[in-house]
């Protein structure tokens, strides 16, 4: 990872997205459910990516380099990032509320520290990493919305950004096919809590 990560410093960014590909930037090939950036890198590299990161050994030619998983790739550099950064991480998650409670913190919060925070809603498994791997290394305060669709998306998420501080807006039934009941939505969101709570973070209750 050290070695991916100096190239990450010496790159313009990340990007998934091989037809909006700037000089220099890293091209990272992910699956979808209907295309896999494996098919896409040598035409990112072409446009200028330093290097194309994929999991397809079929497609590896000059400037790519091979994983085993280009989307666990991409959250462990993510990771590795913010810990390099030595920041701390504000969690929210919630059924409602997240994205206006994101910008509201992060223009007051912006006053005292130099903050980052989610674009849009980049809030999933995808998301969070490009969220953190975007972060200006002047960054102080990181505030990271979380989504969740199934039960374990909010763990999964956590250990990704490692938040020392969280908050849930608030818990409703809206989405609720992936959790299975109201109870399934509170299990799910908590996850917050309970990874603060083992992790010797901070929770805010409203």
């Amino acid at each position: 990872m050290g070695e991916l990560y100096n190239l990450f410093e010496e790159s313009a960014g990340i990007t998934t997205d091989s037809r909006k590909v700037s000089d220099g930037e890293l091209f990272f090939a992910l699956k979808g459910e209907n295309f896999d950036g494996n098919e896409f890198a040598l035409q990112a590299v072409q446009k200028g990516a330093l290097s194309a990161i994929v999991d397809d050994p079929s497609v590896v030619s000059d400037r790519m380099i091979l994983v085993d998983d280009v989307l666990g790739t991409l959250q462990e550099l993510s990771t590795y990032h913010r810990e390099k950064l030595g920041l701390k991480v504000l969690a929210i998650t919630g059924t409602n509320g997240k994205t206006t409670t994101k910008e509201l913190l992060a223009s007051v919060l912006s006053k005292k520290f130099m903050v980052h925070s989610t674009k849009g809603n980049l809030n999933n498994q995808i998301g969070v990493p490009l969220t953190i791997l975007s972060a200006p290394c002047d960054t102080e305060l990181m505030i990271v919305e979380m989504g969740a669709s199934r039960p374990g998306d909010i763990e999964e998420l956590c250990g990704i950004a490692k938040p020392d501080f969280g908050m849930i807006t608030n818990i409703g039934k809206a989405h609720i096919a992936g959790f299975g009941d109201i109870d399934g939505v509170i299990r799910s969101k908590t996850e917050l809590y309970r990874y603060l709570k083992s992790n010797g973070g901070s929770a805010f209750y409203n």
